[in-house]
């Protein structure tokens, strides 16, 4: 059976039942509202998805637009092996919630969602489905957004050398995920050992560099005031040559999302630290079980 028909995500929200989810919709007195919410690099269909991470999120914050900024469906993974909890439709459920709640949102698939990008320009259940688009903020700058992955050289000039790093990054991600399984039986926070070692090693450092100077050479040549993407799962604020450059990182490793205050400010959310930060009784369930489909 074809990957995409397998999938729940271009299904309408009312075939996606509340009953059936594992992680029920809470109910959060005084959402945080934000005009406009980033985020990308989901990679449902993996066990690297922090799928409790990314609920807890959707469950406390709202916006008028949210960007999927691409891979948030990681085909690569499913056509080896399909592998989707029921916490991946939880999340699934959620997004199409807010498209029939009123939310505009926009999907813009990246290199592993790369299948749906054969719809671009169609609309399901709300979503709109783009290979880029241009943001205005509150304040009036056009922000163009895409995922990245059109500006990795390695992707573009090698790809089978791509999917070789894929497949290391995947057995790193495994690595993580033990890792924190034992920083939980602590009560100790989620820590992302990829992030670590990517700002640990002289080369990744190299390469997310000289991806994000590509990246707003880009934006700039197309007459835009910035650029927002994800691919590197680097989240970022920067001003680059003129162009402002945002990253809104990911949900393997980083967790964070990119939002926009309705006076056009421009912020990283780290949610895993707004976790942290939250009340002992609030925080503790989270931190407890930070992977409920792993």
């Amino acid at each position: 059976m074809d990957t995409i028909t397998r999938l729940p995500f271009l299904a309408d929200v009312d075939e996606l039942h509340e009953v059936d989810l594992l992680v029920p919709e809470a109910d959060v007195a005084g959402r945080r509202r934000y005009r406009t919410i980033w985020i990308s690099d989901i990679h449902l269909g993996t066990r690297g998805c922090n799928a409790a991470m990314l609920i807890d999120f959707l469950d406390n914050v709202d916006s008028e637009t949210m960007y999927l900024v691409g891979d948030i469906i990681d085909g690569w993974r499913l056509k080896k092996k399909f592998y989707w909890p029921a916490t991946h439709n939880d999340i699934v459920w959620r997004i199409m919630k807010r498209a029939k709640r009123g939310t505009r949102v926009v999907y813009i698939p990246g290199n592993h969602d790369e299948m749906f990008r054969q719809f671009t320009g169609l609309n399901f259940g709300g979503v709109e489905i783009r290979r880029k688009a241009i943001h205005e903020t509150a304040d009036g700058r056009k922000l163009l957004v895409l995922h990245g992955d059109e500006f990795d050289t390695i992707m573009l000039a090698h790809r089978w050398l791509a999917f070789v790093g894929d497949a290391a990054y995947h057995a790193l991600m495994s690595l993580n995920l033990w890792v924190n399984k034992v920083r939980n039986w602590f009560d100790l926070p989620y820590w992302s050992l990829s992030k670590m070692a990517k700002h640990k090693v002289k080369n990744a450092v190299e390469f997310i560099s000289k991806f994000e100077e590509v990246v707003a050479h880009e934006a700039g040549a197309r007459g835009v005031d910035g650029v927002v993407c994800g691919h590197i799962h680097n989240a970022e604020v920067r001003e680059i040559a003129g162009i402002e450059y945002y990253n809104d990182g990911d949900w393997v490793e980083g967790c964070t999302a990119l939002v926009e205050h309705f006076d056009g400010r421009m912020e990283v959310l780290h949610w895993a630290d707004e976790i942290a930060a939250r009340p002992s009784a609030d925080a503790a369930p989270a931190q407890r079980t930070p992977r409920l489909a792993a």
